[in-house]
């Protein structure tokens, strides 16, 4: 196997909308700084979401398992919202 065979693999499936949503994440950290709550992370976040125009939904209810996602964005990637210190097994099991 070559070394870029190992990179087909695992290319991002909507890299403009995902590197958006990554400088939205980073933008929104860097001006509430770590300790804020994830409520205030979430609020920040749908603003940005809403200045850019982004069709999005918060708090969206996923099928009959009663998880619920922080948002669906444009349809096609579920953003999960945590701010603690460590991420748990039951948080991964969430997600």
């Amino acid at each position: 196997m070559r070394a870029n065979d190992a990179n087909n693999t695992n290319k991002i499936i909507y890299p403009k909308l995902s590197y958006l949503i990554t400088g939205i994440c980073f933008s929104v950290h860097n001006d509430l700084v770590r300790y804020s709550r994830e409520k205030q992370y979430g609020d920040e976040i749908e603003r940005r979401l809403k200045d850019l125009r982004l069709p999005y939904v918060r708090e969206l209810r996923v099928g009959e398992s009663g998880n619920i996602v922080d948002f669906m964005i444009d349809d096609r990637v579920i953003l999960e919202i945590k701010a603690k210190r460590l991420v748990t097994k039951e948080d991964y099991f969430q997600t």
